[in-house]
């Protein structure tokens, strides 16, 4: 994947929309991954817009990437870990056509969305890809209905995210530890569209199975929407703290209005499984400048399981000392992973 300073899509009215969120790449900096799936108006910072109940068909390729480690990609040979970040609209519909092109029995599991058993991909309904095949998944999304008593059965929108779940074990458990995972939006008609969306995958101790001294960075100029989908996976229990920004505990991390009672936070358990997602505006009252993302499990942190939301000037440029913060970070992760050791996540 390349740098993209924007979405980068389609036609209005096509079919697809491909958002390609990325980020400057260089010394253990990110890469965004692809958004694949919104149809229709999807200009950031706007209301969301899209036709009821379209179809979304897309391929994705699951390839080894050497060193024990699995991606999913949306072509041959560009596989990533974590794998394409996925966006429908509630009412429409994902055909996965999902290639295997390795030779571990694989599937995509996803959370959140609507399926049969035969798209569960799960081995317990025979739902999986063996070594060299193809398999279509079919998703399917539900906008929130009215019940009895003044109430309302919720729908589809939310953070989700979706994996394997047969590698290794029925439950994909080597899947999963080795990278095989990625993230799931599904909007809500209205909803703000941002102008970058982040992955984050805290997974064991590593982050996007990054370990210690390689942990991402991502970067965004003053004033962009930031979107972050957070995602836990393993055996730990984890918390996901951001620095100098703070959301609200709900759907998207805005508030609804004066009166919204939900809890504004800037850090939120993150537990094996679990998912959330959010919105900020880039360093609004803090300014530009090199801020940490970590877990605050302090044993976690200590070990490296931190790195940096670098916000640039409105222009791009780089703020006065955060390059100097940056390298002060890098060399305490560096002393981390001497004093602790560097975890070895090829096993």
């Amino acid at each position: 994947m390349d740098d993209a300073s924007g979405p980068d899509r389609l036609p209005r009215g096509s079919r697809l929309t491909f958002s390609r969120r990325t980020l400057m790449a260089a010394g253990g900096v990110a890469l965004g991954t692809p958004a694949l799936g919104l149809a229709a108006s999807t200009v950031p910072g706007s209301p969301a817009a899209a036709a009821t109940g379209a179809t979304k068909k897309i391929t994705i390729y699951a390839e080894s990437l050497g060193n024990n480690q699995y991606g999913y990609g949306l072509a041959p040979g560009q596989a990533s870990i974590p794998g394409p970040l996925l966006e429908m609209y509630e009412g429409d519909t994902m055909e996965i056509t999902l290639v295997n092109n390795t030779t571990q029995r694989l599937s995509i599991h996803a959370h959140g969305v609507d399926y049969d058993t035969a798209s569960d991909g799960a081995p317990l309904n025979n739902s999986f890809n063996n070594p060299g095949e193809t398999r279509t998944y079919i998703w399917r999304s539900h906008e929130m209905t009215a019940a009895a008593g003044r109430r309302f059965m919720p729908g589809s929108a939310g953070y989700w995210h979706y994996h394997d779940h047969a590698m290794g074990t029925d439950h994909g458990t080597a899947g999963v530890l080795r990278g095989l995972y990625g993230g799931l939006i599904v909007r809500r008609r209205g909803d703000i569209l941002p102008d970058k969306t982040f992955t984050v995958v805290f997974n064991e101790m590593m982050i996007n199975n990054r370990p210690t001294t390689n942990t991402p960075t991502f970067e965004a100029n003053l004033g962009e929407r930031v979107e972050w989908v957070a995602i836990g996976h393993g055996n730990l229990i984890h918390t996901f703290h951001l620095h100098a920004h703070r959301w609200a505990d709900n759907r998207t991390g805005m508030l609804e209005g004066p009166n919204d009672p939900s809890i504004v936070t800037d850090n939120k358990d993150l537990n094996p499984g679990s998912s959330f997602g959010f919105q900020v505006i880039a360093g609004e009252f803090v300014g530009p400048g090199a801020w940490m993302y970590h877990c605050h499990v302090q044993q976690h942190s200590d070990t490296g399981m931190a790195g940096i939301f670098l916000v640039r000037n409105a222009d791009g440029s780089m703020p006065p000392a955060a390059s100097a913060d940056i390298d002060r970070f890098r060399g305490h992760m560096s002393k981390m992973s001497t004093a602790h050791g560097a975890m070895d996540h090829t096993k």
